[in-house]
């Protein structure tokens, strides 16, 4: 038996300041779906809609009906959280207004004292408050007036998220796992883990080669906290990233008046390494110039600052790393034959994240207890779904854009347990939905909007900042975030009906 809604006008409310509900309704029954349609094989989602007014009200009755989830409306925040605290709910619906980010204080308070706390999913009338929403870690934001497509897509990611089975942190290696600090179980990571504890107790010069992101520098770091060297100073330097003009007097320091600009005397790395390791990044992008006063230092044990004719003894072990092939730029001239062969003396070559097996699940584990440490959070485990979608990336930049991928899901995680959602939405453009039927492929416009989000996620919520990575002006990025919210295009994260 379906009982009718009824839509009171409350004139006295309670909540939190400058929160003023509308009207209200409770719907709590089973309901048989609109139209005759089966009812999925789905877990039926129980909706708590807070202060909703009676557009809104009738919009998520509507939706709820047809996608066959209960309903229940509180008119106060007061009594939706005895209503929370009497029974589960697994969504919590809420329209914001003006002080939406006192509505979700009040809220992510009250909610710890709930016994089972619902997701919330905030209904925005307007994108500057889908800003707040999405600052605080709010990952189900949806325009007003609610649109079928947009709140189904909640209803599904909680559907999805409710059947992925979790593994715990602890099945997949303890916090203090792995060797010299590099996490690894890999077997391909045992002739690294050999090199390393054959030339550090010696004063070898060490040639680290691997990809972007495989570790380089947490090798050459490994190398010397083993080394008789340990106490002494472990200098780093991205050869790379520093101008070939300013490189050398970086590498070898200068005098005062060298050049425009030189006020005073200042040491260069190989005098701030002296006892200890220089390490030099991408040593593959040196001119040859300065190539052949690294080989003289190598071979000679001094330098010479630039302007100075004086040579400095330096006692520097030298390890140096690159993610190209230095043979390849031999052949081609760029590199000194002589001094290639005077770095690898030990040469390590780390494989790519892709060629290491299971250390994938290891360092996500190892990655999302150093972050959740670093931001105040404790995770427990990861989805199986979680696990196939990281699985499934191709990792180009290894395991440098593994932490950066983690951070970021560490960053918008809403709970203790890593799932799909918290990954990289363009990741799950085409997935299969609960039940197995494929979902397709996302249009560009989806993908541009998730884009827009995850940068002004990081952005805090400053638009222009946001706008700044985005490479647009501000005003082109308000433009967008004015159509994000049109109806002929969705709102930002939203998919189109299927």
């Amino acid at each position: 038996m379906i009982r009718p809604l009824t839509h009171p006008r409350f004139t006295e409310t309670a909540g939190p300041p400058d929160v003023q509900p509308g009207c209200a309704s409770a719907l709590l029954d089973e309901r048989p779906p609109r139209g005759g349609r089966p009812r999925p094989e789905t877990q039926e989602i129980r909706v708590l809609a807070v202060g909703a007014d009676d557009r809104t009200a009738s919009d998520l009755d509507r939706i709820t009906r047809e996608e066959c989830a209960q309903l229940g409306q509180e008119p106060d925040y007061t009594s939706a959280l005895d209503a929370l605290r009497e029974q589960p709910w697994d969504l919590l619906a809420l329209p914001l207004g003006a002080d939406a980010e006192g509505q979700l204080r009040w809220w992510t308070d009250a909610l710890r004292t709930v016994p089972s706390a619902p997701r919330i999913v905030a209904l925005v009338p307007k994108p500057s408050l889908a800003l707040e929403a999405a600052a605080v870690g709010i990952a189900d934001i949806v325009s007003l007036p609610v649109r079928h497509d947009s709140f189904r897509d909640v209803l599904a990611r909680w559907r999805v998220a409710t059947h992925e089975s979790v593994r715990a942190l602890a099945d997949m290696g303890g916090p203090d796992w792995g060797a010299y600090g590099i996490v690894s179980g890999s077997p391909v990571m045992v002739p690294v883990f050999q090199a390393i504890a054959q030339v550090a107790p010696t004063p070898a010069t060490v040639l680290v080669q691997g990809a972007s992101g495989t570790g380089k520098e947490l090798v050459a770091r490994a190398i010397h906290r083993l080394s008789p060297r340990a106490r002494e100073p472990f200098i780093a330097l991205n050869c790379a990233a520093i101008p070939e003009p300013l490189l050398e007097s970086e590498i070898f320091g200068h005098e005062k008046g060298a050049f425009t600009g030189a006020s005073e005397r200042r040491s260069g790395r190989f005098e701030r390494a002296s006892g200890g390791t220089l390490f030099l990044d991408e040593i593959g992008d040196m001119s040859l110039a300065l190539q052949c006063k690294i080989l003289r230092a190598i071979q000679e044990r001094e330098i010479e600052r630039v302007g100075s004719s004086q040579a400095l003894a330096v006692d520097v072990r030298l390890i140096a790393a690159v993610n190209r092939d230095l043979l390849a730029l031999v052949r081609d001239g760029r590199f000194r034959e002589d001094l290639y062969y005077r770095l690898a003396v030990v040469a390590i070559q780390l494989p790519q994240l892709a060629d290491r097996g299971g250390d994938l699940e290891l360092l996500t584990a190892h990655f999302l207890r150093s972050f959740g440490e670093r931001y105040g959070k404790a995770f427990s485990g990861i989805s199986d779904q979680a696990i196939e979608l990281l699985r499934g990336h191709e990792w180009v930049g290894n395991i440098r854009e593994l932490s950066n991928v983690i951070e970021r899901a560490v960053v918008v995680a809403p709970g203790d347990v890593l799932r799909a959602e918290d990954l990289p939405a363009c990741w799950r453009a085409y997935a299969p939905s609960v039940g197995g039927a494929p979902r397709g492929f996302a249009t560009l416009a989806e993908v541009e909007q998730v884009h827009i989000r995850e940068a002004l996620h990081e952005a805090r919520g400053h638009v222009g900042n946001a706008a700044k990575s985005l490479g647009i002006h501000r005003n082109t990025l308000t433009r967008k975030l004015r159509r994000a919210e049109s109806p002929r295009v969705g709102s930002i994260r939203e998919r189109p009906r299927q």
